[in-house]
């Protein structure tokens, strides 16, 4: 890798196909859509809706399944779509089911109505199966995490996996908003909730991984390339192959 990718960062996430009308409208929602980065940001959008989703406008809308990381020494980002491409192929999509807007802590995400029994074993597999292409942390990336509040459990998970949020401590979760003072929780869930439960019945499954980038440390995160389970081409992102 050149000096200059090695500030490059890459991420597995689930997100939905970009034409379906859940990316759709968190897109909207966002102010970005990351299957699209050409596209000029939304400028209609109030100051406090702007500020409201600035975290989660620089990631793109998703679940994390594996967290950002560098590509470890000696591997690329052609091996890493290969390794994703033979792992989908390998196994049929994960059943989530319906959603729903949910506070946690102090932001929302969408997360699963009920109990989805086999995604945490599933993204624990994905998080063991991947770390290989993992670069370990930067002093300076350790440092940032350590600087949050975590149990034991999760910082072994972060000396080992690089992300304190696996294995039992893995969420499936959706983000919309970053932090949102108490005052403002159930005004902003009723807003949530008025744009997004029509979008949320339906039978959801990880149908697909999508591999996003990040050019350096800072830059919005780009979806890349959508890799579906037991199918071979890519969808929707402009590099069908």
């Amino acid at each position: 890798m050149t000096g200059q990718d090695t500030e490059r960062r890459y991420a597995l996430y689930y997100a939905p196909a970009p034409t379906h009308p859940l990316s759709r409208a968190a897109a909207a929602w966002l102010g970005r859509d990351p299957f699209d980065p050409d596209r000029p940001p939304r400028t209609d959008r109030s100051a406090a809706e702007v500020q409201l989703t600035a975290e989660p406008r620089r990631y793109g809308f998703h679940a994390t399944l594996k967290a950002p990381f560098r590509l470890a020494p000696g591997t690329s980002r052609e091996e890493l779509e290969a390794a994703i491409q033979r792992f989908v192929q390998s196994r049929p999509p994960c059943p989530v089911g319906p959603l729903q807007v949910t506070r946690l802590g102090r932001f929302f995400a969408l997360t699963p109505c009920k109990p989805a029994p086999f995604l945490q074993g599933f993204a624990g597999q994905l998080v063991s199966e991947f770390d290989r292409f993992r670069a370990p942390m930067t002093p300076d990336d350790l440092q940032r995490r350590l600087e949050a509040s975590l149990d034991e459990e999760q910082m072994t998970n972060l000396v080992r996996w690089g992300y304190p949020y696996v294995f039992d401590r893995f969420r499936f979760h959706m983000t919309l908003t970053g932090p949102v003072p108490a005052e403002d929780h159930e005004k902003v869930e009723r807003r949530l909730k008025d744009r997004f439960e029509p979008l949320l019945d339906e039978d959801f499954h990880v149908d697909g991984i999508t591999l996003f980038e990040q050019a350096r440390a800072g830059a919005n995160f780009v979806a890349t390339s959508r890799l579906s389970f037991r199918q071979m081409q890519l969808e929707g992102t402009g590099n069908e192959r």
